[in-house]
C-alpha cells in the first residue's frame, strides 16, 4: 500500500502515474479517496490522477488525532505533491476537500495550476446547522452508528435513496470516535476565507448540485463570484457528493475545463 511519510503524517494515496497533467483529488468529510473513482476512470487516459486520504480518514487514520486545521491539511497536500515530484497540479476538492484546496491555493500558490471545487464554500457553517451536526456526531461517537444516524448522514452526503449508500455506511461504521470528533472539530472551527478569494488568480471550476442540502447553492454562487477567474456549473438533481452520485453531469464539465486550460 502506498504511503507518504510527510509533514509529520503517514498519508495513504493512490497515483495512476503517467506523463499527463496531474490532477489531485481531495475528498469530503467521512469520505475517502474512493469517492473519486468515477473521475479517475474518466480522466486517467489523459491525466495523472492522484487521490489520497486526509487526516483522520480511511487509510491515513490512526488511533490518535492531534487537533489540526485545514491549513494543516493544505500543508499535507503540498507535501504529498512534492513527495511525488509534482511541481504544479490541478486541485480538485469536494466539500472538506474544497476547504483545504482553497487554503492550499492561498498558502502554496506555486503548486496550483487550477482549481475544481465541488459542493464546497469559502465561509463557515451556519451556527444552528452546526449545532445539529455536532449533536449527531456526539451521538454517533458515544453509541455507535445506528441505522437512524447512518440514514441521516447518507441523506446529507449522498442524497436520498442513492444505490451505493450501503457501501459507504459500512465504511462509516469503522470510523473511530477520536477521528470522528477530531474531524468534526476541524470543520466547526475553520475560518472564513471569503475575503481572501480574490488572491486566487488561477482558473477555477465551481460545480454544485442544485439539491445539495449540506451546502446550499447560493454559497457556491458566492464562492464563484469571489474568485478572480471562476465558472459555475450546476449539476441538476445532485446532492452534496455530486461527483460520486451524478458523474454523468459532473465529468463532462471537468473534462471540458481541463481541456481548455493553458499548457
Amino acid at each position: 500500500m502506498p504511503f507518504a511519510e510527510v509533514n509529520g503524517q503517514r498519508l495513504y494515496y493512490e497515483d495512476t502515474g503517467g506523463s499527463g497533467p496531474p490532477v489531485v483529488f481531495s475528498h469530503g468529510l467521512f469520505m475517502d479517496h474512493e469517492m473519486f473513482a468515477p473521475q479517475v476512470e474518466a480522466l486517467r487516459s489523459k491525466h495523472r490522477c492522484i487521490t489520497w486520504d486526509e487526516r483522520g480518514h480511511a487509510g491515513t487514520a490512526s488511533d490518535t488525532l492531534a487537533p489540526f486545521s485545514y491549513y494543516d491539511s493544505a500543508d499535507d497536500l503540498a507535501a504529498l505533491l512534492r513527495h511525488l515530484g509534482v511541481s504544479r497540479a490541478v486541485l480538485a476538492g469536494m466539500s472538506q476537500g474544497g476547504f483545504l484546496s482553497l487554503r492550499c491555493a492561498l498558502s502554496h500558490p506555486e503548486l496550483v495550476r487550477a482549481l475544481i471545487l465541488i459542493d464546497t464554500q469559502a465561509g463557515v457553517e451556519d451556527p444552528e446547522r452546526l449545532k445539529g451536526h455536532m449533536q449527531l456526531a456526539n451521538a454517533w461517537a458515544t453509541g455507535g452508528l445506528s441505522d437512524e444516524i447512518a440514514n441521516i448522514v447518507a441523506g446529507i452526503i449522498l442524497g436520498e435513496n442513492w444505490a451505493g449508500a450501503e457501501a459507504w455506511k459500512a465504511k462509516w461504521r469503522k470510523i473511530k470516535p477520536v477521528n470522528l470528533l477530531g474531524c468534526m472539530n476541524t470543520l466547526a472551527t475553520r475560518d472564513d476565507v471569503t475575503d481572501k478569494l480574490d488572491r486566487i488568480r488561477v482558473p477555477a471550476l465551481v460545480i454544485h448540485g442544485d439539491a445539495d442540502a449540506a451546502i446550499e447553492l447560493p454559497l457556491a454562487k458566492t464562492l464563484a463570484a469571489g474568485l478572480a477567474n471562476a465558472e459555475l456549473v450546476i449539476a441538476p438533481g445532485a446532492g452534496h457528493a455530486a461527483n460520486l452520485t451524478h458523474p454523468d453531469a459532473v465529468n463532462p464539465a471537468i473534462t471540458r475545463f481541463l481541456d481548455a486550460l493553458p499548457a
